[in-house]
């Protein structure tokens, strides 16, 4: 599959289906130490063996998504008490109590004869012997991840009142090649590390990813032009172009996207001290919003975009500050011992997520936006560079775990206990978390 095909996704078909009658099943989010929602998803049906295969792929995707958010706990398949033959059939719920399992998922996948793939699905609530929730979507075969996708988070949505995040990507720093000679690209994947792809930017060293809201266009920082430039790419048209300053300036790193994706907050060398400004990409106007001769860099948007988080050694180490757009009202929120870097707001707006250093270690935490109720959710040789899923739930951070050990990503949720690895087919670093696939 091409990059382009992997990017663009066209969802041919997707309506309710009929007679759905809303459940009472629910997960509560808001409480702590949740214990997860058992969960059955047999294979969809299919009616010859590529449907079959399909079915079966789908269904994979769809329990591994779910049970990798550990708020669901998948129901193994030899306690599954009967076959399904026909997704619009009842199930019978008296037979599947005993199995444990609150909610049950029924699909059927369809090669079309006009080559398309279409998926559908029921979501029964078990005990309340009722449908909670029911879809079809039909697309491109090639496309049959992305409906796994969309169907875990619809179901994710429906129970947990929170929208998902599995139909997102990453985009990630691809490091290989020795220590003091590595090799740094842009590498692209789903979420849970399907279809990794290179993105072409050229054989300077990159770092730094992040993603717009509108998913189409991504900034970096980049040596390209021989120093520390910002840079913007357009990942459907593989355009890139260098965020141009003014003469005086110097090199240009941290940067990141407004909410409404038009303009770019950035850490900016000035007379070699470093300062934040943002740009306007519709008139590539350059706003200087500190002036301190102190380090301010690592500059974040809060949800609504009127303030910036950004970390600054003004107070004699890295602290975390927020201030309002303008510049204006700046106030230091980080309390705590050790040294704050890299804090990026919660797309709920409620959280910021930071590096913590502290004792010759690194690990990544969360704080209020008042810098209230610290927490630390990982605690390793190095931690850092956190991003956030676009529900807020989950943060990804990279983590070398000992000394000359290579970076990869890691998962976290915000209870701090359902840490995973994510698989990528080099070492990584710097990942940046898309927001919801249109």
């Amino acid at each position: 599959m091409t990059l382009l095909r992997s990017l663009i996704f066209a969802l041919l078909a997707v309506f309710s289906l009929s007679g759905v009658a809303r459940a009472d099943v629910a997960i509560d989010v808001t409480r702590g130490h949740l214990d997860p929602m058992p969960i059955a998803i047999p294979n969809f049906i299919g009616a010859d063996g590529q449907s079959q295969q399909f079915g079966k792929d789908v269904a994979d995707v769809i329990r591994t998504n779910l049970e990798r958010s550990a708020l669901f706990r998948v129901i193994p398949a030899a306690a599954y008490p009967e076959q399904f033959g026909d997704v619009n059939a009842n199930p019978r719920f008296g037979d599947w109590r005993p199995t444990q399992a609150q909610t049950l998922v029924v699909g059927q996948t369809t090669v079309l004869g006009d080559g398309r793939l279409r998926v559908e699905f029921r979501l029964w609530d078990v005990f309340g012997e009722s449908q909670a929730l029911g879809l079809q979507y039909a697309t491109t075969p090639e496309n049959w991840r992305r409906i796994a996708h969309k169907i875990s988070d619809a179901i994710y949505e429906r129970l947990t009142s929170e929208k998902g995040y599995f139909d997102t990507r990453i985009v990630f720093v691809s490091e290989t090649g020795p220590r003091g000679r590595r090799n740094k690209q842009l590498m692209i994947m789903d979420q849970d590390g399907a279809n990794p792809s290179i993105l072409q930017t050229g054989s300077a060293g990159v770092i730094t990813p992040r993603f717009s809201p509108s998913t189409q266009q991504i900034t970096y920082m980049s040596f390209e032009t021989g120093r520390p430039r910002v840079f913007l790419y357009n990942i459907e048209t593989f355009r890139r172009e260098a965020l141009n300053l003014s003469d005086g300036a110097g090199m240009s790193y941290a940067p990141r996207f407004s909410p409404d994706g038009e303009s770019v907050v950035m850490t900016v060398d000035v007379n070699g001290n470093s300062e934040i400004y943002t740009m306007d990409l519709r008139t590539r106007a350059l706003k200087r919003l500190t002036n301190h001769p102190a380090i301010d860099t690592s500059p974040s948007f809060s949800k609504d975009g009127g303030e910036i988080v950004f970390s600054s050694t003004r107070g004699g180490s890295p602290q975390l500050y927020v201030m309002g757009r303008d510049g204006l009202n700046v106030r230091r929120i980080s309390a705590g011992g050790g040294r704050y870097h890299t804090p990026v707001w919660s797309p709920r707006g409620d959280l910021i997520a930071f590096t913590k250093e502290d004792g010759g270690r690194f690990g990544i935490g969360v704080m209020k936006v008042d810098g209230s109720d610290e927490r630390q959710l990982t605690n390793s040789y190095m931690d850092e560079s956190p991003t956030w899923s676009p529900n807020g739930r989950v943060v990804m951070f990279l983590r070398e775990a000992r000394r000359g050990a290579g970076p990869r990503l890691f998962s976290i949720d915000l209870t701090g206990k359902n840490e995973r690895q994510i698989n990528t087919p080099t070492e990584a670093s710097d990942p940046a978390w898309s927001p919801l696939l249109p």
